[in-house]
């Protein structure tokens, strides 16, 4: 059996948020058959960066016992230094970086999660979201069962640690048939790699090889950054199996169900230069601009993006309306994320230090203010009263996603529905809410033609886009129990 040598490296750093915006929660990267694994693991969770700012961590294996290295903050803060590499031999490594979502913050659920079982040493790195956790939980612990962490990611090691099948696959396969919800997932053994999405393929996942070694990683561009070229998607409801020898089997234990990845990756999450099911990101969110424009024109003088996340889908309104472009917002690239604070005064001067009107540009000026999303609308209101301070004529927001009208229990940090400006607003209030002369959200139908779609499938929608309809694709079991305390709790079907 296998032993665990953990650093904790608790460098200090401020943990914020941007609390008008959806956040993807984690990002993950792992990789088998290249030399200082770890190296090319930190190098690729830098790409992953955006995916998570809170905290990082690197688990190895060098043939012998595993190593692990966690810390809060970034992955240049945690892993720039050779002697941080040093510490995680091997040529296997896999490694995380996180917001938190279910289970909160703090070392302890710093992932990837390890665990000695009867067959040896068992680490994990999930992305994505358990609905069902809280359930599972209960039933573990009522029959002995000992957590150490608060995130859901440890309900499955107890899973697999408990099931009765003999091998490890078969036993890893037993447990996520008890789990609902959301997860691509990493997995090192002392046989090899086991990498997986959910059967609906919510959260992405990617394979790419370094001449024979094997990645896998939450998005694309984290291959470009290491070198490795891009294979294929990793499945929905697909488990790649990888050995030290380099074998690569593919296993399919929950048939082919109709997948429904996360529209939103399109939106917001993924970075510009991914690709995301076969498209590039950067030219849907220009096709989701140019939709904007065709549904939702404006009289105006200049299209100014809210940086950087509404730049493409600006890029796209102003070609094809014919209004320029223009860098209305200048946002300065030196200041950290906007830290939660206890006022709006404090939280408005964060706004401020990181977003600048170029005054110069927009006095006088009719413009199309474009962003991916509202959450909350407090950030659309700074921004739109920024633009009238710098002497703006007119103020017209154009959104490059519907409204967010429904709390993600997928593994995205969004807030409770109460809160969700979409949820209690229709558009013509939110517009007066947040004091722009026009407000505009793409349809649901243009933002999937965008995607190469021709229109949303409603009877069984190509993607998920519960955030925006409502309409979930698993069941929530969790979130059922919460909302009906008195009811027995629901019995936990398999995946079929």
């Amino acid at each position: 059996m296998t032993s665990q040598n953990e650093l904790f490296d608790s460098t200090p750093w401020d943990i914020g948020s941007d609390d008008d915006k959806l956040r993807e929660e984690c990002g993950i990267f792992g990789v088998l058959g290249v030399r200082d694994a770890a190296a090319t693991v930190a190098l690729g969770l830098h790409a992953l960066q955006h995916r998570g700012q809170e905290a990082v961590g690197i688990t190895s294996f060098d043939g012998q016992e595993f190593y692990s290295r966690k810390g809060i903050g970034h992955v240049a803060a945690n892993f720039s230094t050779g002697s941080a590499i040093a510490e995680l031999p091997g040529a296997m490594a896999a490694g995380h970086v996180r917001y938190s979502t279910t289970g909160g913050a703090g070392l302890r659920n710093v992932q990837p999660l390890f665990a000695d079982l009867a067959s040896g040493g068992f680490a994990i790195a999930h992305n994505g979201n358990i609905s069902n956790a809280m359930f599972l939980k209960r039933d573990l612990v009522q029959k002995g069962a000992i957590f150490q962490s608060t995130s859901d990611t440890e309900v499955i090691i107890h899973l697999v640690a408990t099931s009765r099948y003999p091998t490890l696959l078969d036993r890893f396969v037993d447990a996520l048939r008890l789990v609902e919800g959301a997860y691509s997932l990493i997995c090192m053994t002392p046989e090899g790699m086991i990498a997986c999405r959910d059967p609906l393929g919510i959260r992405p996942l990617v394979l790419g090889k370094i001449g024979d070694a094997v990645v896998f990683a939450s998005e694309t561009v984290a291959l470009d950054v290491v070198g490795a070229e891009f294979v294929r998607e990793v499945e929905p409801g697909e488990l790649v199996q990888v050995d030290f020898d380099g074998k690569l089997s593919s296993h399919r234990p929950f048939g082919r169900p109709s997948a429904r990845p996360c529209i939103f990756e399109h939106v917001y999450f993924s970075r510009p230069d991914s690709l995301m099911g076969g498209n590039s990101v950067y030219q849907v969110r220009k096709a989701i601009g140019a939709q904007l424009a065709i549904e939702s024109p404006a009289d105006a003088d200049l299209v100014i993006p809210v940086p950087d996340s509404g730049v493409p889908a600006a890029l796209g309104y102003a070609q094809q309306s014919g209004i320029p472009f223009e860098l209305g917002i200048i946002r300065s690239h030196y200041v950290g994320r906007t830290f939660i604070q206890p006022s709006d005064g404090a939280r408005n001067a964060d706004v401020k230090r990181k977003h600048n009107a170029n005054r110069a540009l927009v006095a006088g000026k009719r413009i199309v203010l474009i962003d991916d999303s509202i959450v909350r609308g407090t950030t659309s209101l700074k921004i739109v009263q920024m633009m009238r301070d710098a002497g703006a004529a007119e103020v017209h927001m154009r959104i490059a996603s519907p409204p967010t009208e429904h709390s993600c229990f997928y593994g995205v940090d969004t807030p409770e529905r109460s809160k969700l400006l979409a949820a209690r607003m229709d558009v013509q209030a939110m517009a007066d809410f947040i004091h722009a002369d026009s407000l505009a959200f793409v349809s649901i139908d243009g933002l999937y033609r965008a995607v190469g779609e021709e229109q949303r499938n409603k009877g069984c929608p190509q993607y998920c886009d519960a955030c925006f309809t409502g309409d979930y694709p698993t069941r929530l079991t969790d979130l059922a129990e919460r909302e009906n305390p008195d009811q027995l709790s629901l019995p936990v079907e398999k995946v079929a």
